[in-house]
């Protein structure tokens, strides 16, 4: 509790300032808030909204991510505090985000949105998010944590990511951006909307790739090609109707081709070339498929109250091809401990490395080939009215979801014969993994928002119903007759209260704050139990003059911590849980933001700051056989969770021209739980990367940009998992052109 003690000595010398200056709430904003009818596809919906909830919210506008135009989504988040990535393959492609202390495996114990619609390809049976929303295709990036998102499920600890996709443009419009760059990275995007008073339409597309960075000994490349396709589709009635109806129908294909492994290096091939990969990772691809469709209908009969209720599906198909591990007399040698003992494991070594010529199927390939399935229906009533000088508003929400993860691997057998893999055994599709896992979950959620005078308080509850069952056809069964089929399940039932509230002081200073209960679902493993958690904020959103920022003191208590045993983080891939018992997770997050320059000159000189830190403790001691848990002592902290984490920016602002400078400071993490000096084999140093990104416009439609990432060419480590040490993105610039009309 030691966070929220610093935050109340914080919030007594903020009052305490505020004294001279106190002021009344302008009347009208009860006339302003009483007409706001929440979007079917956004969570928040402006800054102005993220800096009146009663908890901590971000929003990064359509304008903030113009500024960089970054692909990269952890480069996008890390302006926001309380939020840690670790990356992995440099462009962003598959992301490790953690929100307030969550593991950030994958982004598995936060809720992914895209349009308020769940986005991981199972999120329930297998969240694990393999496929995540391009980032360079999205209007808006929305955060939620703490208290303000009960209302989204079904991961409540840490918080929620909504993407906002392009909306439809009130009248004719489109856009165009095409750059080139380091690495023959290229991207092209292009977009065009329509819109009269009945129907409106927009189309997007992007295409997104790059030979990689890093280098092959065959001279391969080692990149990606992604493609994304975006179109959405409205009817409605005149605005002016007296019961207004609309009818939004969305779709999404998206496909990649990517030349990414597993397979990392040595500390001291590392040490030597970051960039290089080894012949043993040069059949490593993963394929994807994604489609999403949506069909939303929105009722409005007043003001003051409105249904959106959106049908949804997504399948998703991804194969990733790659290296698993090293058998020859009689010993399996797994990749992760090969490379992190090369000396005691040599001769494997050498063959993936193609040192030496190895026996015929001594490098086994796993094709981790697998479908997915989540498709549901939710709906929201929002409903606001007045008594007297009370504001009220009351939103109902519930959800019908199902999803399912079909596994259909195999394993392919390869020689090393001269520095090259060559194939000599085909493995037969369902021979090494054959099983399939199923969820449904009903979820349902009230929230009162009730405000007086200065006074905004939030109470709600969330109520998960949720079955998941897993059937295991087994090896020998490829065409599923179930002679062998074994089952498990699990089932829950969990309510979820909350609060929040919010004061505003006067029109430069407020307080808030919440209480509430944090959950993450269980797979089907048999006796693992519901992540459990008490999670509390506090909080002040303060200006002065030119000056404005947010600090906020959490702390997340919690009772029962899940583990998941995943190949990405090290572990053998079964996605099984375990009970990892009380832990407290506790933090700071800090936002400082500052306008040099008086109001009415030519030129804008905006300053940026923000500090994260996240301090976890493991309240008991337990033996696990995740490669980044292992046994866990008393006092251990988590592991890829950086405890320090600073974000600064400065931009140079005119009508014809941009410059902006962004920095960013990751601070040390450990690779393996435990407490202490970290060693350095279970280390990932601190490290500090400069963006620089640029624009001049010619006039109101052409603009020409230019980016640089890693402007000083810093070489830094950013993990150890799956296997191997893996590096950052070096320097890298681009040039392009950018259209709108």
């Amino acid at each position: 509790m030691k966070y929220l003690m610093l935050a109340f000595s914080s919030l007594f010398v903020s009052f305490a300032f505020s004294q001279n200056k106190r002021t009344s709430v302008p009347k009208d904003t009860l006339k302003t808030l009483k007409e706001v009818v929440i979007s079917a596809n956004q969570i928040i919906g402006s800054k102005f909204e993220a800096i009146n909830k009663t908890g901590s919210a971000s929003y990064i506008s359509a304008e903030d991510l113009q500024k960089f135009n970054y692909t990269d989504i952890n480069r996008v988040l890390r302006t926001v505090t309380g939020v840690n990535v670790y990356e992995e393959d440099g462009f962003g492609l598959r992301p490790n985000i953690s929100l307030r202390g969550t593991s950030p495996d994958r982004s598995a114990k936060i809720t992914l949105m895209e349009d308020n619609v769940l986005i991981a390809p199972a999120p329930y049976s297998a969240p694990a998010a393999y496929y995540f929303p391009s980032v360079a295709r999205m209007s808006a990036v929305e955060i939620l944590k703490g208290s303000s998102q009960i209302q989204y499920g079904p991961f409540t600890t840490g918080g929620t990511i909504n993407f906002v996709s392009a909306p439809i443009p009130s009248k004719f419009s489109g856009g165009f951006l095409a750059d080139y760059g380091s690495f023959n990275t290229a991207r092209t995007a292009a977009n065009v909307g329509i819109s009269n008073e009945r129907l409106g339409a927009v189309v997007q597309f992007l295409n997104y790739n790059s030979d990689g960075f890093k280098d092959l000994p065959s001279g391969a490349n080692t990149g990606f090609d992604k493609n994304d396709v975006m179109a959405k589709f409205r009817v409605q009635s005149k605005r002016t109707s007296k019961i207004y109806n609309a009818l939004e129908f969305k779709m999404v294909y998206a496909d990649e081709d990517a030349n990414e492994t597993y397979l990392g290096l040595t500390e001291e091939d590392f040490e030597k070339s970051p960039f290089m990969r080894y012949s043993g990772s040069e059949k490593d691809k993963i394929t994807t498929k994604n489609n999403q469709f949506s069909i939303t209908h929105t009722l409005k009969t007043s003001n003051y109250f409105s249904i959106a209720t959106t049908a949804y599906r997504n399948k998703f198909a991804r194969n990733w091809y790659k290296l698993n591990d090293v058998r020859f007399g009689g010993t399996t040698y797994a990749i992760a401990d090969i490379l992190e003992n090369p000396s005691a494991n040599a001769l494997a070594f050498d063959y993936i490395t193609g040192a030496q010529n190895s026996p015929e199927n001594a490098l086994r390939v796993r094709a981790n080939n697998r479908e997915y399935l989540a498709q549901g229906v939710q709906t929201k009533f929002d409903f606001h009215f007045l008594t007297g000088n009370v504001f009220h508003d009351l939103e109902f929400g519930a959800r019908y979801h199902e999803d399912s993860e079909d596994r259909f691997q195999w394993n392919d057998n390869y020689a090393m014969v001269n520095g090259s893999m060559v194939l000599n055994t085909a493995g037969n599709p369902g021979s090494q993994d054959n099983r399939i896992a199923y969820a449904e979950a009903l979820a349902a959620h009230v929230l009162y928002k009730i405000r007086y005078d200065n006074l905004t308080v939030t109470p709600g509850i969330r109520f998960e119903t949720i079955d998941l069952r897993n059937e295991n056809y087994g090896t020998n069964d490829l065409s599923r007759t179930g002679g062998n089929l074994v089952k498990n399940d699990n089932h829950l039932k969990i309510w979820l209260p909350g609060i929040g509230a919010d004061y505003k002081i006067n029109s430069n200073l407020s307080l808030f704050g919440g209480v509430h209960k944090g959950f993450a679902p269980p797979t089907n493993t048999p006796g693992t139990q519901a992540e459990k958690s008490i999670n509390y904020e506090l909080g002040s959103r303060f200006k002065y003059k030119k000056f404005f920022g947010e600090f906020v003191a959490y702390f997340n208590d919690y009772s029962n911590l899940l583990g998941s045993d995943l190949a990405a983080s090290g572990g053998s891939g079964t996605l099984d849980q375990f009970n990892a018992g009380e832990v407290n997770v506790g933090g700071v997050e800090l936002s400082l933001n500052y306008q040099v320059l008086n109001e009415g000159s030519k030129l804008k000189l905006p300053v940026s700051f923000g500090y994260t830190l996240t301090d976890s403790e493991f309240v008991n001691t337990f033996a696990s056989t995740d490669g980044i848990w292992g046994t866990i002592e008393k006092g251990d902290e988590m592991p890829y969770i950086s405890k320090h984490q600073f974000n600064a920016s400065i931009a140079l602002e005119h009508a014809k021209f941009e410059l902006i400078l962004a920095a960013r400071f990751n601070g040390e993490f450990r690779t393996i739980a435990g407490q202490g000096t970290i060693p350095n084999e279970f280390s990932v140093p601190n490290n500090t990367v400069v963006d620089f990104a640029s624009k001049y416009r010619f006039n109101k439609n052409f603009s020409l940009t230019g980016n640089i990432n890693n402007l000083f060419d810093t070489n830094y480590l950013v993990s150890r998992v799956p296997a191997g040490l893996r590096p950052g993105m070096p320097f890298s610039a681009s040039i392009g052109i950018a259209a709108q009309f």
